[in-house]
């Protein structure tokens, strides 16, 4: 039967008519999603217009209005008839009879009936009080009766939400936000509310509400079909369970997925989940652009009366990495960004927005997605540390990696992510989908980086832990291939991908081994130490184990299974450890090393050499080497305050040490005294590198005290304070007692910063230690240094004096 014939038999059979002609529909396995919905609408709007037509005879000055979801010609299976009976107040008594005309035919049927009489005046008085009154009017759809009553009353509810715009919309955000913590985030939950959940059909409504204020818009890619999804499922759910329910149980969804002709519920699932993202993500850039437009108009009045009325200023833009700035409160592309040319750009801006906390711009995220180009293979050394400092962030992390998400950069940089992208997990002590919960894992691991001596290889083996679960089988298996595979493709060396394949691997071994085994049985512990194998996988897999199950929900971790865990790492770190190895031999000094050196000796003053330095490609890939930053040389005679000169000149230059060493170079016999060599890798934080000229100038002043760095770092901090979205975890220092024989090791570990280094130079120096040499680090937005220092008698320090100076060392960086 054609919608022409149902809605024929529907009008000619009243009621009766159209309950068969509504189950013919909604049985027709041939129709189905929007064609369904418009007909249902239609054939529903048919018949009220029957029964209004039949009842308001010699009527004037009244309409039938649909609002709401009936309002945009949708109707599911279940829902509720939104209806608005309109008058002009003439005639009070014959609307009363009309309504009764309309609404008790419905209930007759069993149908759900949302219904109110009320002349416009009373319409845009109620929709004044009640937000949600004023959505569902904002849908307004005339059915029948007097078309220029429902026309007025519409023109006017839409001038009204405009007008008032930058009052409600602030409310209908905080309606939303309430909603989404009661109910929780669709794309999360195993049995979710398709409707109330965030990111969900409400949602969706209020975007289309935000757009009707003309004060900003969703974007719109893939948002319909986001939204014609839930609807989807929505039906399905309704026609499966016979109910007007909008919660997706787990015992329907198997039959849900079924009439949808999907493969599974996991599948059904993983399609909620994506379109969830969508509606979200749509729903974070159109507040964020509510939140800019109300500030820029409670400004612009100050701004126009202190400019005297002139033209508006242009937005401030304040640089935060190469070819990435922030304005408006947002991480946009530089105007000299060219992302065509500029492979990492995306993972630098990202970095750059995730460490000033800060969201990423939707254009920017567009821009890069049409034009950058893809990374090489194996990744430059840049794009893998722009990764790690993205990675331990913290909780701004999330946001910015779902802005890349969104528009697909995540799987083009790893392909692999795919297969994890909105995997449900039907665990009740997960709390995430698989991709959600490897980046909370990574939330998670960056605030353990203080722990472990490599943070770099914890946030990537957070990131990848759980990449198997996309294939058949055991995942730590399956992800152990993979990781081998993504760690070689973004740049690591042969032994770093053995260390992250192995924490991949074996990522559920401590905390099954400690909850399930006998920690007394000397087999046990042993079995341990031969998978894990060293003391630093040890450390990594420690941190790994506690980030992970403080990612997967409150049920994974107490203090009962940290205790079990920490006891079976302190066992087998026995098993592991032996003899301190000795501090290896300094290297004899290059030919170059030397000739700075003997210069530096015959003009008593510090001598500068600037070099591009480069690695060979891996011994399994080939290519031309990779640039690694620009190498800085520097000799200097052996004197008080070496490393804080040094370290803060480079600060003030705004370049960031990537690695350091400083060492003693003893002159030839005959010739008393010795000079300092430091060897360093530094990089500009954005723009070009100073002259090795204008670097000696300054380096020179700082020696002989005539240039004030300190005061100058604080000077420039002050005029241009960093934003620091992230709180990072407070640094760590700590004396390796046996690390060596000849001077006491201070390790310190904190989050990369201009001027760290010059501030623990100076620490040093007020302690009155030597530094002996040093070996500086910097792993993504981590600082991990080392410090063989000696009294001033060249012996190493006395256990107290040496857990003093880490104390204060510990104290000044935390102050």
């Amino acid at each position: 039967m054609t919608s022409t014939d149902m809605r024929t038999e529907a009008e000619d059979s009243g009621p009766s008519g159209y309950a068969a002609a509504r189950l013919r529909l909604l049985q027709e396995g041939a129709r189905s999603g929007p064609p369904r919905r418009a007909a249902l609408a239609e054939l529903t709007d048919d018949w009220l217009t029957g029964l209004f037509t039949a009842g308001s005879e010699g009527l004037r000055g009244a309409s039938l209005v649909a609002v709401g979801g009936y309002g945009r010609g949708e109707l599911s299976p279940r829902s509720d008839l939104d209806l608005l009976l309109l008058h002009d107040g003439s005639d009070s008594g014959a609307v009363a009879a009309l309504a009764d005309r309309i609404w008790y035919p419905v209930w007759d049927l069993g149908l759900a009936l949302d219904h109110s009489v009320r002349t416009p005046a009373e319409a845009r008085k109620t929709a004044g009080d009640d937000l949600k009154v004023q959505l569902g009017l904002l849908e307004a759809r005339h059915l029948a009766g007097d078309l220029a009553l429902t026309a007025g009353l519409r023109t006017a509810v839409l001038a009204d939400w405009r007008n008032q715009a930058p009052k409600r919309l602030p409310e209908l955000q905080e309606l939303c936000a309430e909603r989404a913590e009661r109910q929780g985030e669709l794309q999360y939950l195993l049995e979710p509310d398709l409707k109330e959940a965030r990111g969900g059909l409400r949602d969706a409504t209020a975007l289309r509400a935000v757009a009707a204020s003309w004060l900003a818009d969703a974007p719109r890619e893939g948002l319909s079909d986001a939204r014609r999804r839930l609807l989807d499922v929505r039906d399905a759910l309704h026609l499966t369970t016979g109910r007007a329910t909008d919660r997706l149980s787990l015992q329907e969804q198997d039959q849900v997925a079924a009439e949808l002709g999907l493969l599974d519920a996991d599948t059904l699932l993983r399609q909620v989940y994506e379109a969830a993202r969508v509606v979200s993500y749509a729903s974070d850039v159109t507040w964020r652009e509510v939140g800019r437009v109300l500030r820029s108009r409670a400004v612009r009045p100050r701004l126009r009366a202190m400019l005297g009325g002139g033209a508006k200023p242009a937005a401030e833009r304040s640089p935060l990495a190469e070819g990435v700035v922030e304005m408006d409160g947002e991480v946009v592309l530089a105007r000299t960004a060219r992302p065509e040319r500029d492979p990492v750009l995306p993972l630098r801006a990202a970095a750059a927005a995730a460490q000033a906390g800060l969201p990423l711009s939707l254009h920017a995220v567009r821009r890069m997605a049409a034009a950058a180009r893809p990374l090489p293979t194996p990744w430059p050394a840049e794009a893998r540390e722009q990764l790690v400092t993205l990675l331990g962030s913290g909780r701004p992390t999330v946001e910015v990696w779902e802005a890349l998400e969104a528009e697909g950069l995540i799987t083009r940089l790893l392909p692999d992510w795919e297969r994890v992208r909105c995997r449900p997990q039907r665990n009740a002590v997960h709390i995430w989908t698989v991709d959600r919960h490897l980046i909370e894992t990574a939330v998670r691991a960056s605030e353990l980086t203080r722990r472990v001596g490599r943070p770099d290889l914890l946030l990537v083996a957070s990131l990848l832990h759980d990449i198997g679960k996309g294939w058949p089988g055991d995942h730590s298996v399956a992800g152990e291939i993979i990781a081998r595979d993504v760690a070689s493709r973004i740049g690591f060396d042969r032994a770093d991908v053995a260390v992250l394949a192995a924490l991949v691997r074996h990522h559920l071994l401590l905390v099954d081994t400690a909850t399930r085994r006998d920690l007394e049985d000397p087999a046990t512990v042993r079995s341990v130490a031969e998978a894990v194998g060293s003391q630093g996988t040890l450390e990594l897999l420690h941190a790994l184990t506690e980030a992970d199950a403080l990612a997967t929900g409150p049920a994974a971790w107490s203090s009962w299974r940290g205790s079990l865990v920490a006891d079976l790492v302190k066992r087998v770190s026995a098993v592991l450890a032996g003899d301190a190895p000795e501090e290896p031999e300094d290297a004899a000094p290059t030919a170059e090393q030397e000739r700075l050196a003997i210069e530096a000796f015959r003009t008593r003053g510090p001598v500068l050499a600037l070099r591009a330095q480069t690695e060979p490609p891996a011994e399994e890939t080939a290519g031309d080497p990779e640039p690694l930053g620009v190498e800085l040389l520097i000799a200097v005679p052996d004197q008080p305050g070496v490393l804080p000169a040094v370290a803060g000149v480079l600060a003030m230059h705004r370049l960031t040490v990537r690695t350091a060493e400083l060492r003693a170079f003893d002159l030839p016999d005959g010739v008393e005294g010795s000079v300092l060599l430091l060897n360093w890798r530094v990089a500009a934080e954005y723009g070009s590198l100073p002259q090795a000229a204008r670097l000696r100038a300054d380096l020179v002043r700082a020696l002989d005290g005539s240039l004030d760095i300190t005061a100058r770092l604080a000077e420039r901090d002050a005029a241009y304070p960093r934003r620091r979205g992230t709180v990072a975890p407070p640094p760590r220092v700590t004396v390796a007692s046996a690390a060596s024989r000849h001077a006491t090791v201070i390790e310190v570990r904190a989050h990369d910063a201009p001027g760290l280094l010059h501030r623990i130079g100076r620490a040093l120096e007020d302690a009155n230690v030597r530094v002996r040499s040093m070996h500086v680090s910097t792993l993504g937005a981590n600082a991990v240094d080392a410090f063989y220092v000696t009294g001033t008698k060249g012996a190493p320090l006395p256990g107290e004096e040496a857990a003093s100076v880490a104390r204060a060392l510990e104290e000044t960086l935390r102050g």
